[in-house]
């Protein structure tokens, strides 16, 4: 069969859903300035990016229920969500590669503005656990992160229990996992509930902000990384952060990070890009 590659369909977020997920992952932090974070526009396509499974036709060999691990993540974006537009969400999958542990699939997300501009792009990648279909088919873009040499700042961070459950409804990602500690265990987290990995970026993001970006969401131009492993909350999050301000072609810097918890690496190969 050969698998739909595309879909399209408009989606809008209040103004009070931008506010209540800034809430959220800037808790233990200042106010926010009030704008959205760049990573309300994942919130915003990640209904049609969970979709992805039924437009590749993805299958397991005995029909039961696929695993989804999200493996990467970028986000560029030329400007903010903005409440109440009316945003086209425009999604490709530009590839997938079958291996021993199912399918890697990689997804591209166009949003276009109520004037039919784009604004942002998003690239995800992400690991069908247990499928035995599609075959292999397009290309799985490269993760652009990579080390710096810039000087280190480290920061101590954590994310509290009741934190995650409050993102797993700002966010509308509210798969058991991160909600019910049976469910989690039943998944193979054997000590519970789990972090959403979008959540801990987020938390990074928020800090990079602060730090080099005078507080101003709108500079972040985009941001990046890898899931390494799951993070449980109250753990401590130890966040490393070097600022390279000669390696941004459009902006002022870009922040390379990675964050680790006592177990190992939590995100790897992150970035964030500040503009103007």
């Amino acid at each position: 069969m050969t698998p739909t590659l595309s879909t399209r369909t408009v989606r809008k977020v209040t103004a009070d859903e931008i506010a209540t997920y800034r809430e959220v992952v800037r808790s233990g932090l200042t106010p926010s300035d009030g704008k959205a974070s760049p990573l309300h526009a994942f919130v915003l396509a990640s209904p049609v990016i969970d979709e992805s499974v039924g437009l590749i036709g993805a299958t397991t060999a005995d029909g039961s229920q696929l695993g989804r691990v999200h493996l990467s993540q970028e986000i560029h974006v030329q400007r903010p969500i903005r409440a109440d537009e009316p945003v086209t969400v425009a999604l490709d999958v530009v590839g997938t590669r079958k291996s021993l542990k199912g399918v890697q699939v990689a997804m591209k997300v166009a949003l276009l503005g109520e004037d039919g501009e784009q604004f942002a792009e998003l690239i995800t990648g992400a690991m069908l656990v247990g499928a035995v279909t599609p075959d292999t088919f397009g290309q799985l873009p490269p993760h652009p992160g990579k080390g710096s040499t810039a000087e280190p700042t480290v920061v101590a961070q954590s994310i509290a229990r009741d934190t995650v459950t409050k993102y797993a409804y700002a966010s509308g990602d509210l798969n058991p996992i991160h909600l019910d500690d049976n469910a989690a265990k039943d998944a193979g987290f054997e000590n519970g509930v789990i972090a959403h990995g979008m959540s801990v970026l987020a938390v990074v993001t928020e800090e990079v902000i602060d730090r080099y970006g005078a507080g101003d969401a709108s500079r972040v131009r985009s941001v990046g990384a890898r899931f390494s492993s799951a993070v449980l909350p109250d753990t401590p999050l130890e966040i490393v952060l070097q600022k390279d301000d000669a390696e941004s072609s459009i902006g002022t810097a870009f922040v390379r990070f990675a964050c680790k918890t006592p177990t190992g690496p939590a995100l790897k190969s992150g970035w964030v890009e500040l503009g103007d």
